[in-house]
């Protein structure tokens, strides 16, 4: 891929930006090579997790200029598709079967913000800003509006989003955005601490359980949802994966899968 780095070592699946001359700004070719890098990851049986990278001092700035020219010359049908295409990839990002980690080791802008989101879970290092900007270009943040609100909720929403203020690491950990505020010489000591707890976990409970937030975040707790938690946790006990994690426990061995 001529954009982004990818590499997998112990299970653990590294997609890294490397458009550090541009602050790691994507643009279409950027949501192609990301879109399949996330399901090629997702597929394999040798991948456990995954992480989210970048090269150089930004994690992400966003949109490319020269591609937000480009786009500025579209009719709405063109930006129709341009706009489904990066909606495609952060779904593919959000929904990937292996757990996400972001590793944020700059500042993180509009768009960028968007794949962080998606991402289940984020380790940020103090000095990382943060700005949801789009308004000030007479944008709005939609695509990445599903993510954002379910990672930073809508108070917060509603304060950064339409003032697009800049806000710190600690600010986005405080709001849930990001998971955890490391120095820059912990910072790849965390995402590993992380990573090797996922490669702990089955690899079939953990796809499970992100299906499982997704069918029950922000649901009542009706008849039907409590139906369907019963269901799945019935399902779980019977899986292979399931028994065998049972047995290993009662007989105090390590699963298979480790």
């Amino acid at each position: 891929m001529r954009h982004l780095l990818t590499s997998v070592t112990n299970s653990i699946a590294r997609i890294t930006l490397n458009r550090p001359e541009v602050r790691n700004a994507f643009n279409d070719d950027v949501i192609t090579e990301l879109t399949e890098a996330f399901n090629d990851m997702g597929k394999r049986e040798d991948v456990r997790c995954i992480v989210l990278a970048a090269e150089g001092l930004a994690f992400c700035a966003g949109a490319d200029l020269n591609w937000m020219r480009r786009m500025a010359d579209y009719s709405y049908d063109e930006n129709l598709a341009d706009a489904g295409k990066l909606a495609a990839m952060l779904h593919t990002i959000a929904t990937c079967p292996k757990p996400t980690v972001a590793r944020v080791q700059g500042d993180v802008y509009a768009g960028g913000t968007g794949l962080v989101a998606a991402c289940d879970m984020t380790v940020a290092i103090e000095s990382a800003q943060f700005c949801i900007s789009e308004v000030k270009i007479g944008l709005i943040p939609a695509t990445i509006s599903p993510y954002l609100i379910r990672a930073m909720g809508v108070r917060a929403a509603q304060r950064y989003w339409l003032t697009a203020e800049r806000f710190c690491a600690s600010d986005a950990h405080r709001m849930g955005l990001v998971s955890e505020v490391v120095s820059m010489d912990v910072l790849d000591a965390s995402v590993d601490k992380l990573c090797k707890a996922l490669c702990s976990a089955s690899p079939d409970a953990i796809s499970s359980t992100k299906r499982l937030i997704d069918a029950v975040v922000e649901q009542p707790i009706t008849h039907e949802l409590i139906a369907h938690t019963v269901k799945e946790i019935a399902l779980a006990r019977t899986t292979p994966q399931g028994r065998e994690g049972v047995q290993a426990f009662l007989q105090k061995r390590p699963p298979s899968w480790l």
